[in-house]
């Protein structure tokens, strides 16, 4: 108890009030986006929005692929003007954002409300993760993230529980408590926020466009960010707008065309003055930490997969009765007390039920459930380990947990998918951002840890783009083959698991990974 105490005793202020921003902002995110796949395509009759899984992929893909593009932008502004201005900003922006979610009921119009959400989470995210990277140490840092990410689920436990119960009355609650949320911790902020210690007095008078400046020079130069960039673009329009044939072809030309303009430029470079930079070859920045992020990517789309396209396996396949069963007769007996107490139960089933079974974010949120009571001891135990070596076992748990699905197609089933799961999701996530804050220069780290979401939001989109594409063919309006998309998953997961492998050995030998 005394270590663990000691242990605890180590972390400042900044570390504790940043981790308890945290809670209320993943309530706020998560108790709208653990419900998202049934608003979208629930039925109108049923408050939902009647879209297809194709179009609540796009819609999901999209507006989270933004959401984690922003923190490159907002974490070298928040290092630029200071953290406690950023958090402020970013309530203001996130708790209107949310009462507006909650009125359009068109495809463009929800698209809009959701980028606005985004647009306020990922002012946010940046700064909670760098607020925590400058309050531990490499000592420390293991357990200091692994708290940071108990914390998060802390909140993505709460917020799903809370929608999950209103929205048995109104859908128009699930926004407004929400929005409730990051009022809450607007007023965290504002009362008990001090800002880690900073070079800040040297961060603060650097001109805004270094600060840019810098944030290109994290890829590479501005030729190859701005290649970077096109090709992000044609990825976002074949989401929805262009078929595959005609993204591959805008792509290729794209990425050939600038290829033939760098050996171009490279054979007539001569000595003189400096060229303006559309006239420079490409260079790339942190290569290494790039090509970590793009193999990162195969994680998230693996992970995305049980907020996006889980909820609506449940609710079409899944028979909870088995679940029921099991407590049922608790349910019962806790109904009974309330009821010997004067309250009236008739209606209190809508807080758990749906067309007689679970509904599905209860049965999600498992996942923060189970990584609450065991991320710390699960950090602990791969304390010694190297984040990299984390990564890789948890990417492995994580195909384990894609092969439980094929079991069966009971609520056992997926509970013990979920919990399996999320095992892997503690062993690989918290050791992604620590890997990254570790590696980043001491006066660059939100802009570095604003990077890292580079590879969250390209899982984002290819997570989203392919959970509405595969659950639109292999679902009950489609093939009415979901296993095989279980497969599909877990096949992808094992890409990434091999690839992490590879690139692991590569850093090794060339002495790259010693200490992280």
């Amino acid at each position: 108890m005394t270590a663990k105490t000691g242990t605890l005793s180590q972390f400042p202020r900044s570390f504790w009030v940043a981790n308890s921003m945290e809670i209320f902002e993943r309530m706020g995110w998560y108790g709208f986006y653990a419900v998202s796949s049934l608003y979208l395509t629930g039925a109108v009759e049923d408050g939902g929005l009647g879209f297809s899984s194709a179009d609540r992929g796009v819609i999901q893909g999209l507006a989270t692929f933004f959401l984690y593009l922003f923190p490159a932008v907002f974490g070298a502004l928040a290092d630029r003007y200071g953290y406690k201005k950023m958090f402020l900003a970013s309530a203001v922006v996130m708790a209107p954002s949310y009462i507006i979610l909650s009125m359009p009921t068109g495809f463009w119009p929800f698209l809009g409300a959701y980028f606005l959400v985004a647009v306020g989470h990922g002012m946010f995210k940046p700064v909670v993760i760098s607020t925590v990277a400058k309050s531990t140490n490499e000592e420390n840092g293991s357990v200091g993230f692994g708290i940071f990410y108990m914390m998060v689920n802390v909140g993505g436990f709460i917020g799903p529980i809370v929608a999950g119960i209103v929205r048995g009355w109104s859908w128009d609650l699930v926004f407004y408590a929400s929005a409730g949320w990051i009022v809450m911790l607007s007023i965290i902020c504002l009362l008990f926020y001090k800002e880690p210690p900073r070079d800040s007095e040297a961060e603060s008078h650097r001109p805004l466009r270094e600060v840019f400046k810098g944030m290109v020079e994290v890829v590479g130069n501005l030729r190859f960010f701005i290649l970077v960039s096109g090709l992000l673009v044609v990825l976002v329009m074949g989401s929805k707008w262009w078929d595959f044939s005609l993204v591959g072809t805008v792509g290729a030309a794209w990425l050939i065309g600038n290829l033939l303009l760098d050996v171009m430029f490279r054979a007539t470079r001569t000595v003189g003055p400096v060229r303006p930079w559309y006239l420079q070859p490409m260079a790339i920045g942190e290569g290494r930490y790039l090509l970590f992020l793009l193999l990162m990517a195969g994680f998230w789309v693996s992970f995305n997969q049980i907020f996006m396209t889980l909820p609506e396996y449940i609710r079409d396949y899944v028979d909870t009765s088995d679940l029921i069963a099991s407590f049922g007769p608790a349910a019962a007996w806790f109904t009974g007390i309330a009821g010997s107490l004067g309250f009236d139960t008739t209606n209190w089933s809508r807080a758990v039920l749906e067309h007689g079974q679970v509904k599905p974010e209860h049965l999600i949120n498992l996942n923060a459930f189970g990584i609450i009571l065991f991320q710390v001891l699960v950090s602990w135990l791969l304390r010694k380990t190297t984040p990299l070596s984390s990564i890789i076992i948890g990417v492995s748990v994580t195909i384990a947990s894609f092969g439980v699905y094929l079991l069966g197609m009971s609520g056992w089933v997926v509970v013990s998918a979920i919990l399996v799961f999320s095992l892997g999701e503690m062993m690989a996530s918290p050791r992604s951002k620590e890997y990254a804050g570790r590696i980043a220069p001491p006066e660059k780290v939100g802009m570095y840890m604003g990077y890292f979401y580079w590879s969250v939001a390209l899982g984002n989109l290819f997570g989203g783009l392919l959970s509405g594409l595969a659950y639109q063919h292999y679902g009950p309006h489609g093939i009415n083959q979901p296993n095989q998309m279980w497969i599909l998953f877990a096949i992808l997961a094992g890409t990434t698991a091999v690839s992490l492998v590879i690139y692991n050995r590569w850093m090794m030998k060339n002495g790259a990974v010693k200490n992280i």
